[in-house]
């Protein structure tokens, strides 16, 4: 079994019809309605070197009960193609995931209106052409599987991926606040499907890295609070500030080694190189600086008035002696 697809037609109990009937606004005949089996996600390890825990898929289990299904994570309204109407948590017998603990998958049922708008789309269902599904939601805890600390808490130092003491780092996401939408995807971020994760932002539990993340995995249109505009506008206005600072001291850098550079080498053409100082990072300035700040240093070094009369010739006259 794999994470994130969508499974074959199923057959429909009554009961299923009546969990329908919460999200429809009139009666829909058997015939009316196309629904089908999927599983969401699971708990192993995917791509991002992220994991959902077990509680969370229960939490999610809650959470997506009526959530509309989209194609490519797209929020227009005109994508939506179908909703869920039930889900649960399922053991998966005789599969372990990558960090050696029992499969569960977060499995559930969806409902299609069979119109001449989605022929098609059912067709490509059924065909296994449309298969892949990812899911949206929002996480408020995320934790190193090494050292149990709280990523976005800045006092864990791993790095998803790598390897510590012959075990892969990655992190654990729990605490489940939201889920948004699951979707129709050709790639999906974990393995064999697909989960796109974002973060609670709430205050006091905002992370600017976990939004930068999102808006860098997902390539469709991202919809943003006001809090997180705001939010991305101070943190780039931040950047555009110490941009600046940092500009306005490379260029006085330029300055003094243009300075320094005429009285090291006289017959130097400062306007060459000020040209070749200009294109240099704030480090090869640094040196260069350095470099000509000693050779003023050592040249401009007072010397002692008896300094060097060993090496002087004596004058012996010998130019009079006979």
């Amino acid at each position: 079994m794999k994470d994130g697809y969508i499974e074959k037609c199923c057959v429909p109990a009554s009961s299923d019809y009546e969990k329908i009937r919460q999200y429809t606004r009139k009666e829909f005949s058997e015939d009316e309605l196309y629904i089908f089996n999927l599983t969401l996600c699971g708990n192993d390890v995917d791509r991002d070197y992220e994991k959902f825990a077990v509680s969370a898929l229960h939490e999610l289990a809650t959470l997506f009960l009526g959530k509309t299904g989209i194609k490519d994570h797209s929020m227009k309204s005109s994508d939506q193609t179908a909703r869920i109407f039930d889900t649960w948590v399922e053991k998966i017998e005789g599969r372990k995931t990558a960090d050696g603990e029992d499969y569960y998958a977060l499995r559930a049922k969806a409902y299609m209106v069979r119109s001449d708008e989605n022929k098609a789309f059912i067709t490509d269902i059924d065909a296994g052409i449309k298969k892949e599904v990812s899911v949206s939601c929002s996480m408020q805890s995320s934790v190193c599987s090494i050292c149990g600390k709280s990523r976005k808490s800045g006092e864990c130092s791993h790095i998803s991926g790598r390897e510590y003491g012959g075990k892969i780092c990655f992190c654990i996401l729990s605490n489940a606040a939201d889920a948004y939408e699951w979707s129709f995807v050709a790639v999906p971020a974990q393995r064999d499907a697909g989960v796109t994760k974002s973060f609670n932002k709430e205050r006091g539990n905002f992370n600017m890295q976990d939004i930068k993340k999102f808006l860098e995995t997902d390539e469709s249109a991202v919809t943003l609070s006001n809090k997180e505009a705001k939010e991305i506008r101070s943190y780039i206005e931040e950047k555009e500030e110490l941009a600046a600072l940092g500009e306005e001291y490379k260029k006085n850098l330029v300055k003094d080694l243009v300075s320094l550079c005429a009285k090291a080498v006289p017959k130097m053409d400062l306007k060459v190189f000020g040209g070749v100082a200009a294109v240099m990072t704030a480090k090869e300035l640094l040196a260069f600086k350095s470099a000509f700040e000693k050779q003023q240093a050592t040249e401009n070094m007072p010397a002692p008035q008896l300094a060097g009369i060993k090496n002087r010739q004596k004058n012996n006259f010998h130019e009079f002696k006979i």
